[in-house]
């Protein structure tokens, strides 16, 4: 009987309130939380939102500026335009001529960045305004000149004078590589010195020569107006072959250019 009174009690003892738990039961660990899950997301790297730059440069086309608008984010679309202008006075087989350089040009490009970075590669177009090379001939009375190999006389009553220019293809295919970007991809950077060397491929020399006034056989004898005497405008020609022959070497037409750009 006390026996069955002690086992009571100590059953009841372990059924106290806050106390009993069942045999069975097994107390588990609170979950653990991943310390990656915890960690602040990095925040997302942002393009920088500017979309057109503008930019000044100086290259063997003369002083330019340009303008370039975002199309991808590896592409760009660039146009702008040049200018030269250098005066030079030379003789050329007893003929003095005043000539002008005076280039004045467009350009248009599509800029791709394969590595979204600096270095491009641009195809574009070359547009020439006017005639790019340009003078007057002159040659005083009674002074011997020649044309295709044959010599005249001036006519010191009507001497000779003239115009003459020299010509491109108006629209030349033209690439260039180089470095720099006036739309740069980089947040916060607004300003790039690009550079660039490329080629034009502005075609033959097509030279022009224009002659007025009378040529003779020696001075005074069998005068005849240049502009309308058969034998001396084939020579005319020929002197014009001669002069776009000196010239070959301008069919392609090299481009160096640096500037300085900024980013809108």
């Amino acid at each position: 009987m006390r026996s069955i009174v002690v086992h009571c009690g100590l059953l009841a003892a372990t059924c106290l309130p806050g106390f009993c738990q069942s045999a069975t039961s097994v107390t588990e660990p609170p979950p653990t939380v991943s310390s990656a899950a915890v960690q602040p997301s990095a925040p997302a790297k942002s393009e920088d939102p500017g979309r057109v730059g503008i930019g000044v440069k100086v290259s063997l086309l003369g002083a330019g500026a340009e303008a370039a608008v975002r199309v991808t984010h590896r592409t760009n679309v660039r146009a702008g335009f040049n200018m030269i202008q250098y005066d030079r006075t030379f003789n050329k087989d007893g003929i003095s001529y005043a000539g002008q350089l005076n280039f004045k040009t467009f350009e248009a490009h599509y800029d791709i960045y394969p590595f979204a970075k600096s270095f491009h590669v641009s195809p574009g177009v070359l547009v020439y305004a006017g005639d790019p090379i340009t003078a007057k001939a002159s040659v005083p009375g009674n002074q011997t000149f020649t044309l295709g190999g044959v010599q005249y006389y001036s006519d010191s009553n009507n001497p000779i004078t003239g115009n003459g220019k020299i010509d491109f293809n108006q629209a030349a295919p033209m690439i260039t590589v180089g470095w720099g970007n006036l739309v740069s991809r980089k947040e916060g950077k607004h300003l790039t010195v690009p550079f660039e060397i490329g080629v034009a491929f502005q075609g033959s020399p097509k030279a022009t020569l224009g002659l007025g006034g009378n040529v003779c056989d020696s001075p005074g004898v069998n005068c005849r107006s240049a502009a309308t005497d058969s034998g001396v405008q084939s020579n005319v020609v020929s002197e014009q072959n001669k002069i776009n022959n000196s010239m070959s070497f301008f069919k392609a037409y090299p481009i160096i250019s640096l500037g300085f750009g900024y980013k809108f």
